[in-house]
């Protein structure tokens, strides 16, 4: 799935997996009160470098840093561009 961004080096862009509406009681959130997901869906993967090699690949879902990476509009779709170094492990 191109989106017409592609990362270079160790990037990796990612998107976001929209949070659950409803609590694990059945209580429906208003989308202020959802917390933001740490998971993700990988989109794109830069080649990587000659120190970094790239285990994730293009349709991965991974839990990354909260904290890392650019926030990134593009085409009315938010993204988020990390470094490998800011994913900690991929979901099943």
């Amino acid at each position: 799935m191109s989106v017409g961004i592609k990362p270079i080096n160790d990037y990796v862009l990612i998107k976001r997996v929209e949070a659950e509406e409803k609590t694990a009681s059945g209580i429906v959130l208003p989308s202020q009160a959802k917390e933001q997901p740490q998971i993700a869906k990988v989109i794109e993967v830069g080649p990587g470098t000659d120190e970094v090699k790239m285990v994730v690949k293009a349709g991965d879902k991974v839990i990354f840093g909260q904290y890392g990476g650019m926030d990134i509009k593009y085409d009315g779709e938010e993204y988020k561009l990390v470094r490998q170094n800011d994913i900690y492990a991929t979901v099943k």
